[in-house]
């Protein structure tokens, strides 16, 4: 297999089909080992391998990591677990060459490619470059000239000059060349056109090299939108500096609500109106349907394919996002921060009137971890699955850590599934864990460990520049007068940093909406994804459409029975 390098055009790979729905991928896999690379709709573009396996159609995101351009080594790297290679080509020969799996919890192995039987006009490097959510920056924006000092005059307008009724309405732009630079023509067009005219495996793009005009120095152009550009070799997104001529109009896109700015208004003491909720409303769940039974298998399973498809970043930013709503972080209403007075629900939390969002956050929390824990408690399968399940926990909670994710909330649920007595007592998966996943063993407990108890005694990092969403539990159980365990000096010394931590938590609300928001900058959520972690998703898929009206006390007292039986059944007490 012939590997090109990164920035080549892949359509010339058969393995390559282009964007391609999942629906359409499965119908072409049809054995085991089977499998093809597509682009996919629902995440931005970014590139997937869809893959046959023990009967079912599995897909793994791959996650694409930008690079700043250097000389000698390539813009991005791609990954499906640990190992990053230097182009997606190289990615797919390693693992069907060396007959690898895919990934460790579910032993895929892509044998057998399926070849695209139909030509594809996008490339690969173009979708991924210029859909993407992954932003990269735009370090040197070059202007295009025809190399005569005169031809400075048609900067960014068509060389033919054609300004009729029939001409394009994308006005091109120069970019003049420097040193031995090839002549690149650049329009803001759409991408069939580009992909026609342009093409990075045609050796050349211009027949004849004109004159080298005189070095001039690089323009770097803003982006109109505010957001980071994204970086291309061939095709850059550039936006229109000098405007677009009369009687056309690019229009922006709308920015997702999670990006939009909150402008700060002056604002005196305004008495609540009423407990104010940010958890949605109980709209029909499209995974779980209008009425369910607690925990369907059906249901697991397409949980389990969703969660494996995703890498633990893309996985970790979802939960974000779901945090940053459900604590009032992010998408807070003009009509609900009148209700309750204040401008972020960082701020309510600390208020006596916050009694409804501090339950709800408690019982999020709780439902999170219950449900962590039944990921590894649910694998009934091989040891080695077990353990790739709890190496899975482990990764997305050092994906959610301080200067990652930032998702101390997020963070807590997860480490609190890993800790909770009916997995901690899985002697042989944890030790199975330390023989094929030695790293991951060790950043658990030397890292995650240590961490997870400094920001439960309020010690841990809670800088907004770390921190996207800081930890609310211990605050939260504090003001629902929950007792602190332990002796009385040093729950008093723990109580007083919990106070001290809330009040800086409420005072920097908005340098903590600043930080999730930039975070949040360009990701572009799965529906299914980030439907399944909200909190009524959650409480639904673990009780039951009936069995969530029940008591609280009495749902996570049965559900811990549920726990200790899966727990003795695989693992029993010897």
């Amino acid at each position: 297999m012939q590997v090109p390098q990164d920035g080549e055009d892949f359509a010339s790979q058969p393995w390559f089909h282009g964007p391609l729905s999942r629906q359409k991928a499965e119908a072409l896999l049809q054995q085991d080992g089977d499998f093809l690379v597509r682009a996919s709709g629902s995440h931005g573009g970014h590139p997937v391998i869809s893959c046959r396996w023990r009967g079912s159609a599995l897909h793994f995101e791959v996650l694409r990591v930008a690079l700043r351009p250097r000389p000698g080594r390539p813009i991005a790297l791609f990954q499906l677990e640990n190992e990053r290679f230097p182009s997606l080509p190289a990615l797919v020969q390693s693992y069907v060459t060396g007959q690898r799996p895919l990934t460790q919890a579910t032993g895929a192995v892509a044998s057998r490619p399926v070849t695209r039987q139909r030509p594809i006009r996008r490339s690969f490097s173009e979708d991924t470059l210029l859909d993407s959510p992954v932003q990269t920056k735009l370090l040197r924006a070059r202007k295009w000239s025809d190399s005569q000092p005169a031809g400075l005059e048609h900067v960014g307008q068509s060389r033919e000059g054609n300004s009729g009724p029939g001409a394009s309405s994308v006005p091109t732009l120069a970019l003049s060349r420097i040193g031995s630079d090839p002549v690149l023509l650049k329009t803001q067009g759409p991408l069939t056109f580009i992909a026609d005219s342009l093409r990075a495996s045609d050796g050349q793009l211009h027949a004849k090299a004109p004159t080298k005009p005189p070095r001039t120095p690089s323009l770097v152009l803003p982006n109109a939108s505010g957001h980071s550009p994204t970086y291309c070799e061939v095709v850059p997104r550039v936006p229109n500096a000098w405007g677009t001529p009369s009687g056309h109009s690019c229009p922006e896109p709308e920015a997702p609500w999670w990006e939009a700015e909150e402008k700060e208004e002056e604002r005196c003491f305004v008495r609540p109106q009423a407990e104010v909720s940010f958890c949605p409303p109980d709209n029909p769940c499209g995974l779980l349907g209008p009425q369910n039974r607690p925990l369907e298998p059906k249901v697991l399973r397409t949980l389990r394919g969703l969660f494996l498809e995703h890498h633990p970043g893309s996985t970790a930013l979802h939960l974000l996002l779901a945090d940053c709503q459900a604590a009032g972080l992010l998408g807070v209403t003009k009509a609900q921060r009148g209700a309750m007075g204040v401008a972020s629900g960082l701020e309510l939390l600390t208020l006596p009137h916050g009694h409804r969002l501090r339950s709800e956050l408690l019982e999020r929390h709780e439902a999170l971890v219950l449900a962590g824990a039944l990921a590894v408690l649910g694998c009934t399968g091989s040891l080695e699955e077990r353990a790739a399940a709890l190496r899975g926990l482990v990764e997305l909670a050092l994906a959610l850590r301080p200067g990652a994710a930032g998702d101390l909330p997020g963070l807590a649920a997860v480490m609190g599934a890993l800790l909770m007595p009916q997995v901690s007592r899985l002697e042989r998966t944890w030790r199975q864990l330390r023989r094929s996943h030695t790293e991951v063993a060790l950043a658990f407990e030397q890292e995650l460990k240590p961490l997870m108890q400094a920001l439960d005694e309020g010690a841990g990092p809670c800088d907004p520049g770390l921190v996207a969403l800081p930890h609310v539990i211990p605050a939260a159980r504090l003001l629902e007068d929950e007792e602190l365990l332990g002796p009385l000096d040093a729950t008093c010394e723990q109580l007083l940093r919990t106070l001290q931590g809330a009040r800086l938590m409420a005072r920097d609300a908005l340098k903590f909406r600043e930080a999730a928001a930039g975070r949040l900058r360009g990701f572009l959520p799965n529906r299914e994804l980030r439907e399944a972690l909200t909190t009524g998703f959650v409480r639904r898929l673990l009780w039951g459409s009936r069995g969530e009206r029940s008591p609280r006390a009495a749902r996570l007292e049965k559900f811990q029975r549920v726990l200790n039986a899966l727990s003795q059944r695989l693992e029993p007490d010897s």
